[in-house]
C-alpha cells in the first residue's frame, strides 16, 4: 500500500501490498456486521420459548444448550470486533451470573441502530454523545421503577424466572426452592460466597430427585475401601500439604550391603508411621487432605478406624472449614484437637455411578451442597447451567435488595421515558436517542418473535398499557399483555444494569472504529456488501465453531449414517 508524497511527487510504502485494510465507512459497516451475525446466533435463544443451539467440538463432543454464555464460549470466534461481544458476555457471566444473551443482543440492536443514523448522515461523535445521553436516562428509569424486595417468596419468584425456558421447566418450583434455601444457609449480612454453594450432578435419575443436602459432600470416595464408609460422632481433621516423605524419590543413597537398605527402608516406615500417629492421637477419625497420602499412612489410618481423603479440591476444603469449625493445618506438629472440626455423621453412599461423601449434622454450617440429577449427561449440565444462572441472579438479589419486572416490562418502560427525553433534546442527539429506545425493544420483541407471536400488535398493546400500569409484560405462554409483577416474572435489577452498561460501551468502543488493518487472510474477510442471510458468509465472520470449518461447512462433525 503506498501513501503519495506531495512534495516530492513520490510514493511512500509503509503496508505491504497483500496487506487487507478498511477504512471509514467501510471498517464501521464490516464491525456492525460481524456483531449483528454474533447477535443473530443467539437471539433466538432468548425467553421460556427459546431455541437451544447443539454445538459440537473437534472431538464430536456435543454441547445442546441454549445458555448465552455457554454458546459463547463454545463457539471459535475470530473476529475481532465480535470478540468485544463475547467480552461482555463473559463480563456479564461474571459479575451477574445472568442476562448474558440480553446483552449481546442489545449491543447488536444498538449498532444496527447507529449505522442506520450514519447512513442517514448523523456523524458516529453526535451518535455517541445521543446514546450516553440515553444510557443515563436508561439507568434513572431502572433505579426508579426498581422495587425493594428480597423475601423469601421474591426470590423464589427471581430463581423461577432465570431457570424458565433451560431445560428445567417442570421442575423449576423445586429446584427453585432447593436454591433458595441453600442461597440463605450461606447469606452473612447481606454478603453471599456463591463458591460455598456446591452444584453437582449426576447422570441418572429424574430431575425431582435432585436434593439439597442436610451438611456438605465431596465428590469423591475414601482412600482405601478398607476404611470405615461411616462415622458418627465425626472428629474432622484438614491438611494442606502431602502426607508423605518429601524428596525420598529425589534423595540419592548410598548402601553398601542388604542390611543397610532393610534400615533405611525401616526407618521410613517409622517416619510415616509417626505422622499417622500424630493425626490418630489427635483424636482425629475423619481427614481431608489437599495432597496425597502415602500408602503406609493410609495403612495406619484404615488400621485405627479413620476415614481419610487424599486429593480434596480446594474449594471443597473451604466449605468443610465453614460448615465444620475445623482449621486448615499446614504443619502436622500443629495438629491438635482443638484444631478439628465436628459433625454428627459422616457417610459414603454410591449415587448411580459415582461415589458421593455426606459430612450431616453440622452445627450452623456456612456452606451449602445441591445434588443434581437428570436422565441424561446432555439434560444434567443443561440443569447445572440453569442453576447456576439461578445462583447468581438470587445472590444478586439478596445483596442489592432491588428487583424490576421481567417479561419486556422493564425494556418498554424504559423506551417509553427514553422517547419523552428525546423532545426535551435538541440537535441530532434527539435521533440517537429515539434509536436507542427502539434498539432496547428488541427484548420483548424478541420474546415475542421466539414464542411465534404477533409480535407488531404485542408491542403497540404493550406501550399502550404502560401509559397506566408500569409491570405489564408479555405473557409468551397465554400469548397476551398481563401484569408480570402478580404473575411472579421478576429479575434482579443489577442484571439489566450491567447488560445496559456492558452493550453501551462495547458499542461505543466498536463505534469509534474507523479503520482495520490487517495481514492478507488474517481478518477472513469477505465484501461487507453480501448478504447477511448467506449461512457461508455467517461462518467467514464469527469463524465458526471449532471442528466444524465454519458453520456452514461442518468439516469436523463425524460422519452421518
Amino acid at each position: 500500500m503506498a501513501l503519495v508524497n506531495k512534495t516530492i511527487n513520490n510514493p511512500m510504502y509503509i503496508l505491504r501490498d497483500d496487506t487487507e485494510r478498511f477504512e471509514g465507512s467501510r471498517a464501521l459497516r464490516y464491525n456492525i456486521l460481524a456483531c449483528q451475525i454474533l447477535s443473530s446466533i443467539v437471539r433466538t435463544t432468548l425467553g421460556p420459548k427459546g431455541m437451544d443451539k447443539m454445538l459440537v467440538d473437534k472431538m464430536g463432543d456435543v454441547v445442546v444448550t441454549n445458555d448465552g454464555a455457554t454458546i459463547l464460549q463454545e463457539m471459535d470466534i475470530t473476529h475481532p470486533a465480535a470478540k468485544m461481544l463475547v467480552e461482555i458476555a463473559r463480563k456479564q457471566e461474571h459479575i451477574v451470573g445472568d442476562g448474558t444473551t440480553t446483552a449481546v443482543i442489545l449491543a447488536g440492536e444498538l449498532l444496527k441502530k447507529a449505522q442506520e443514523l450514519y447512513e442517514d448522515g448523523t456523524p458516529i461523535p453526535t451518535v455517541l454523545l445521543g446514546y450516553r445521553l440515553a444510557v443515563d436516562k436508561a439507568l434513572e428509569t431502572l433505579f426508579e421503577t426498581s422495587i425493594d424486595a428480597d423475601d423469601e417468596e421474591t426470590l423464589l419468584g427471581i430463581a423461577r424466572t432465570a431457570m424458565t425456558g433451560k431445560g428445567s421447566d417442570y421442575a423449576k418450583d423445586e429446584l427453585a426452592e432447593l436454591l433458595v434455601k441453600a442461597v440463605q444457609k450461606v447469606e452473612d449480612n447481606g454478603e453471599v460466597d456463591k463458591k460455598l454453594i456446591k452444584i453437582h450432578r449426576i447422570n441418572g435419575g429424574a430431575i425431582e430427585d435432585s436434593e439439597l443436602v442436610d451438611g456438605i459432600f465431596v465428590d469423591q470416595p475414601r482412600a482405601r475401601e478398607d476404611m470405615p464408609a461411616e462415622i458418627h460422632d465425626a472428629k474432622i481433621a484438614l491438611m494442606k500439604y502431602p502426607l508423605e516423605l518429601k524428596d525420598v524419590n529425589n534423595a540419592k543413597v548410598d548402601l553398601t550391603n542388604p542390611l543397610e537398605l532393610q534400615a533405611f527402608l525401616d526407618n521410613e516406615e517409622e517416619m510415616l508411621k509417626d505422622i499417622a500417629n500424630q493425626i490418630i492421637d489427635s483424636g482425629a477419625n475423619v481427614l481431608f487432605c489437599q495432597k496425597g497420602i502415602d500408602d503406609y499412612v493410609q495403612h495406619y489410618l484404615s488400621r485405627a478406624g479413620v476415614m481419610a481423603f487424599k486429593r480434596v479440591k480446594n474449594t471443597d476444603i473451604k466449605r468443610i472449614m465453614m460448615a465444620t469449625g475445623a482449621e486448615l493445618i499446614t504443619n502436622i506438629e500443629d495438629l491438635s484437637p482443638e484444631s478439628l472440626g465436628t459433625a454428627d455423621y459422616v457417610h459414603q453412599e454410591k449415587v448411580f455411578d459415582q461415589f458421593i461423601t455426606f459430612i450431616e449434622g453440622c452445627k450452623d454450617p456456612k456452606a451449602s451442597s445441591i445434588l443434581i440429577r437428570g436422565s441424561t449427561r446432555h439434560i444434567s449440565s443443561e440443569i447445572e447451567r440453569a442453576m447456576d444462572d439461578a445462583l447468581g441472579v438470587v445472590a444478586a438479589t439478596v445483596e442489592e435488595g432491588k428487583i424490576v419486572i421481567g417479561g419486556g416490562a422493564i425494556e418498554i418502560e424504559i423506551a417509553r421515558k427514553l422517547r419523552a427525553f428525546a423532545n426535551t433534546i435538541g440537535g441530532r442527539e434527539q435521533l440517537a436517542i429515539i434509536k436507542f429506545a427502539e434498539a432496547i425493544e428488541i427484548v420483548p420483541k424478541t420474546l415475542a418473535e421466539n414464542a411465534g407471536l404477533d409480535t407488531i400488535d404485542l408491542l403497540v398493546e404493550l406501550r399502550a398499557a404502560h401509559e397506566d400500569n408500569v409491570n405489564m409484560g408479555i405473557n409468551v405462554f397465554e400469548g397476551k399483555v398481563v401484569d408480570m409483577k402478580e404473575a411472579g416474572v421478576v429479575e434482579p435489577q443489577r442484571v439489566k444494569k450491567q447488560a445496559i452498561q456492558s452493550a453501551h460501551e462495547a458499542c461505543e468502543m466498536i463505534l469509534r472504529i474507523d479503520d482495520l488493518v490487517a495481514a492478507a487472510g488474517a481478518l477472513n474477510t469477505p465484501d461487507p456488501d453480501e448478504n447477511l442471510d448467506d449461512p457461508t458468509y455467517a461462518s467467514n465472520m464469527t469463524g465458526g465453531m471449532p471442528g466444524m470449518g465454519g458453520m456452514g461447512g461442518m468439516g469436523g462433525m463425524p460422519p452421518m449414517m
